[in-house]
């Protein structure tokens, strides 16, 4: 036993919740970011602007998703780089039989493959051959075995959450909204977690708000400490740089749950907001935007599908009240009464 972990060691393979559940699920969301998000908006701009140009770049990016997810996994398990090429074509194959699940099975089956390969890099005398065919074979056999199921299961638990909304709007708009929110600000990623769920409509609609609900308040509420760059860095960067000054003093954290609690069924009940872009989107918030840009994106999608007619002035309130001025509003009165209560005191939200 203690053999194995000596080799284990020495080739930093570390079976630990931190390494897969936070340092790969975040740089899974990375991948999705640099591919299919990315793709997606260079393609809306390229649709609006009628540039053809931008509408193929959008395709090329968002057709990689899979390898770039794939590829961004292996970096955060600090593969050596012939298995981290590899993972390409592992994650290729996960997220096309992956289906709707697809981002969940590229990150399962993506460690697995990663971890195999680092355990047999520079092994043997031809490792040039072994590694690749090690990480590859594991990877493809694993996705053409699992993937399928996996991807299953997860558009199974999607359609759930997202079947319940539609039920219950309400109080499924406060769990979806409050949950997805907290998940964005803690070191995991919102954005993997709803686009492995394939969290769209009203279900992903709760999960924007409770999103911009933290970045947006957070970056209000914090106004005091951190001035403009504060209000930037957090308004269309990340809340979790709060996550530092959270765990210090977890009651700063109060107000941005319960602005989320609030505009989570104000979203589905009186707005009726739906993501009905792609579901990353919906984990997103207002990072560079593309919490409303995915919004837009469905809208434009519904147009063109003939389900909506147009994008009418009482979307575009409801998109900005929920993404940005509710939020704002909120957070940053309840952070007001939070100070005065003595659960924030001086410089507990600085940077």
């Amino acid at each position: 036993m203690e053999g194995l972990k000596s080799f284990f060691k020495r080739k930093d393979v570390e079976i630990s919740l931190k390494r897969y559940g936070i340092d790969a699920l975040g740089a899974m969301a990375q991948g999705l970011f640099a591919s299919l998000l990315m793709g997606t908006i260079i393609k809306t701009l390229g649709q609006q602007l009628s540039v053809e140009a931008l509408v193929q770049m959008g395709d090329y990016a968002s057709g990689v998703t899979g390898p770039a997810m794939a590829v961004s996994i292996g970096f955060a398990l600090r593969c050596p780089p012939l298995v981290l090429f590899s993972l390409a074509t592992v994650g290729s194959a996960a997220n096309a039989l992956g289906g709707a699940g697809g981002p969940l099975a590229v990150l399962l089956i993506a460690i697995i493959a990663g971890e195999c390969g680092k355990l047999i890099s520079k092994e043997t005398p031809i490792d040039i051959l072994m590694t690749p065919l090690v990480t590859i074979g594991v990877g493809v056999a694993l996705s053409m075995a699992c993937a399928p199921a996996i991807g299953t299961a997860a558009s199974s638990v999607g359609q759930l959450i997202m079947w319940a909304t539609e039920l219950q709007p309400f109080f499924m708009g406060i769990a979806v909204s409050v949950i997805v929110g907290i998940a964005l600000t803690l070191p995991i990623s919102s954005a993997a977690i709803c686009a492995a769920l394939g969290l769209t409509g009203l279900a992903g609609g709760a999960a924007l708000a409770g999103c911009c609900a933290q970045m947006v308040g957070f970056a209000v509420m914090s106004y005091r400490e951190n001035k403009v760059g504060g209000l930037v860095s957090q308004g269309i960067g990340t809340s979790m740089l709060q996550m530092g000054n959270i765990v210090k003093n977890p009651k700063i954290w109060i107000a941005p749950i319960l602005t989320s609690a609030i505009t989570g069924p104000i979203a589905t009940c009186v707005f009726k907001l739906e993501m009905n872009g792609a579901a990353v989107y919906s984990g997103m918030g207002t990072c560079g935007l593309t919490g409303p840009i995915g919004v837009y994106t469905g809208w434009v999608n519904q147009i063109a599908e003939g389900t909506k007619t147009a994008i009418t002035s009482f979307d575009w309130i409801g998109l900005l009240l929920i993404s940005i001025v509710l939020p704002a509003i909120i957070c940053l009165a309840l952070g007001e009464i939070s100070r005065q209560f003595g659960l924030i005191k001086e410089d507990d939200l600085k940077l």
